[in-house]
């Protein structure tokens, strides 16, 4: 079980009929979500934080292996310094127990504005945070992380103190036509894929265009990547945006197929051991 894939999110209305079945309820649908993926990225939190009867009701709704990998409130992240928000990023963990094992790596997503001048602050915020009490992951995006020296440091930082790196691959919403629906996720920065990792996991996010057919030479890149990472025992959480988010189960599904098809030892999918599994996906 050291691969794990699903979405962004749950609560999407427009999956009921496809994803989920017809007449889906808003209250059923972490329940259903979390029997056809085995993972979520939890978006919400970056938004709102939930109080312990949500987070306790997430936990009863889902099977055991199912996995949360919650965002860190943007009140914490995106606004400026980080370690006067050591307390609240604490809160926010101790907020989230009630998960148990059902709690993956939380991941903190810092802002474009967030500069490597900023290095000491962000060595004290991951520092300060109980990794024995859960795994954290960090994505950076202003451009000069990625380049030399700062890439080196904060690959070094991160090693030092076991903290994930967070893998953004956006390059398929730059690829292929033009598309008005791609405009919202164009705003994403874009930036280099690091195909590195600093500690035995890692959470890949994966902006997937659309047209699956797009997709595919990045997907066929991912699987190779990804068998290479398991044959070492790295723990892989796959998250599938897309802009039509109608679009997530399907391309998630599309590339465990081709993990399946490449020989890749991942997990089935518990969408395809259901009763009346949809039909294989095609490129065309």
């Amino acid at each position: 079980m050291n691969f794990l894939i699903g979405c962004a999110v749950w609560a999407y209305k427009g999956w009921v009929g496809e994803f989920y079945p017809q007449g889906s309820r808003a209250s059923e649908f972490l329940h259903l979500y979390s029997r056809r993926f085995t993972t979520v990225e939890g978006n919400t939190t970056f938004y709102a934080i939930p109080n312990l009867e949500t987070v306790s009701r997430w936990a009863k709704e889902t099977p055991p292996g199912f996995e949360f990998c919650l965002k860190l409130p943007r009140d914490i992240t995106h606004q400026g310094l980080l370690k006067p928000y050591i307390p609240a990023a604490l809160t926010f963990l101790e907020g989230m127990r009630p998960l148990g094992k059902r709690l993956g790596p939380i991941f903190a997503q810092l802002p474009p504005s967030y500069a490597p001048t900023l290095i000491d602050d962000l060595t004290s915020f991951l520092a300060a945070w109980p990794r024995t009490t859960a795994p954290l992951a960090l994505e950076v995006r202003h451009p000069d992380w990625y380049q030399e020296p700062y890439k080196s440091n904060l690959t070094q930082l991160l090693e030092t103190l076991g903290v994930g790196r967070v893998l953004l691959d956006s390059r398929p919403i730059y690829s292929g036509e033009d598309d008005p629906q791609l405009e919202s996720e164009r705003r994403k920065p874009k930036l280099p894929v690091q195909f590195s990792l600093t500690t035995s996991f890692s959470l890949i996010r994966f902006i997937s265009h659309p047209n699956l057919a797009v997709n595919q030479p990045f997907m066929e890149e991912w699987v190779q990547q990804i068998q290479q990472w398991l044959q070492v025992g790295t723990r892989i959480y796959f998250f599938v945006h897309c802009p039509t988010e109608e679009r997530s189960p399907d391309n998630a599904r599309y590339f465990q197929q081709l993990l399946e098809q490449n020989g890749v030892p991942v997990p089935p999918l518990p969408w395809n051991q259901l009763q009346h599994p949809p039909q294989q996906l095609n490129l065309w």
